[in-house]
């Protein structure tokens, strides 16, 4: 893709300084922009690896003319600003259009118009692919599945039946999505319900075999969904695991069966939520982060990487550690922790004082 600095200005809604007419052919971190590239350089400290001579996005109050650039774009924000620029230079996967020969599809599905599909992409039962979709190679949609309007499937998608993907929905490369849930039963009462109502005691241990409680629902995802590389989403038991409008998921992530994940979340790298748990919206859960089963956690909380939720958690809370608590409440805690060692030599130093102290009585060999 090959356009001018002022046609990218334009389609970025941001000030254009200097020379509108140059190529802009793709983007590169400052200090390593080649010849057509702009600099991405956002901060301060990006902004003094520029080489003079080049293009650059800057943030508002920077001055190109000081750097020695030859144009710029400045803008209110730059990451936003970096959003529409990736946009417009992203190639995408390749899809051409059309279905490929090699692809195995139900006479019962209903593909619309403009749908592209790749090569060895297998299609269930009265499956729906909407208008525009894109599915890459060896991508699989079992029976009764419907995708939506302009949704990205990437090489490797596993896609079970009776799922529903809205629109716009990108699954990257390895996404499983509607395998049975995690969820078995024993004849008598397990261990693991045994401890949860006693906390830690148990009567005896005796023998025990699982028996599979099957999953019935399904999985149904919302419009502007995206889900990362190797991420996965069990179908619920009786009712759908839900994943809400908006909601994007990081890479590695495993999500329990009849889950219901709220709009607008963030789930970071290797987080994994535990059957029935609701979260909701707007929440943001950092790496590594673990909900327990059956719990909330409220709408606009931020979990820090690696906190372990294990009950529930009010609206809004900042939560860090394991188990979660507030974040300040944590730094505290740690504050105190690196504290300890300190402490331990001045209570040793305190005891010897003492103990010279008694030593030293008129009475101490009476003693």
């Amino acid at each position: 893709m090959t356009v001018t600095i002022a046609d990218l200005a334009r389609a970025l809604d941001a000030r254009l300084w200097g020379d509108g007419s140059l190529t802009v052919t793709g983007a590169a971190e400052a200090g390593q922009a080649g010849p057509g590239q702009i600099a991405l350089a956002t901060t301060p400290a990006y902004a003094e690896k520029l080489a003079p001579g080049g293009m650059a996005l800057l943030a508002d109050g920077s001055d190109p003319e000081a750097l020695g650039l030859k144009a710029a774009i400045l803008v209110a924000r730059p990451r936003l600003a970096m959003a529409g620029l990736t946009r417009a230079f992203d190639p995408g996967p390749g899809i051409a259009p059309g279905i490929h020969p090699t692809t195995v599809i139900d006479p019962s599905a209903e593909i619309a118009e403009g749908a592209a599909i790749g090569p060895f992409v297998v299609i269930g039962a009265r499956v729906r692919i909407g208008a525009g979709a894109r599915i890459a190679a060896h991508v699989s949609i079992g029976p009764d599945t419907v995708i939506g309007v302009d949704a990205l499937l990437h090489p490797g998608v596993r896609i079970a039946h009776g799922v529903s993907i809205g629109d716009r929905v990108i699954l990257n490369p390895g996404v499983s999505i509607g395998g049975d849930g995690f969820s078995f039963v024993t004849p008598e009462k397990s261990g693991v319900e045994e401890i949860r109502h006693t906390l830690g005691e148990r009567a005896e241990i005796r023998q025990q075999h699982w028996t599979r409680i099957h999953s019935l629902g399904g999985v149904e995802i919302g419009d502007d969904v995206e889900v990362g590389a190797n991420s996965t989403i069990d179908r619920g038991t009786i009712r759908a695991t839900r994943i809400g409008r908006g909601t994007k998921i990081d890479n590695l992530v495993q999500i329990g069966h009849n889950c219901v994940v709220g709009e607008d979340s963030l789930l970071c790298g290797l987080v994994g939520v535990a059957g029935s748990a609701r979260i909701g919206n707007r929440v943001v859960l950092g790496g590594q982060v673990g909900v327990s089963d059956n719990i909330f956690v409220g709408d606009d909380v931020i979990a820090g990487g690696a906190t372990k939720i294990f009950t529930n958690a009010p609206a809004g809370r900042v939560l860090l550690g394991s188990p979660a608590v507030k974040m300040e409440t944590h730094v505290e805690a740690q504050k105190n922790i690196r504290r300890l060692p300190r402490l331990y030599a001045q209570v040793a130093e305190l005891r010897e004082t003492v103990k010279n102290l008694l030593d030293k009585r008129p009475d101490a060999d009476k003693a």
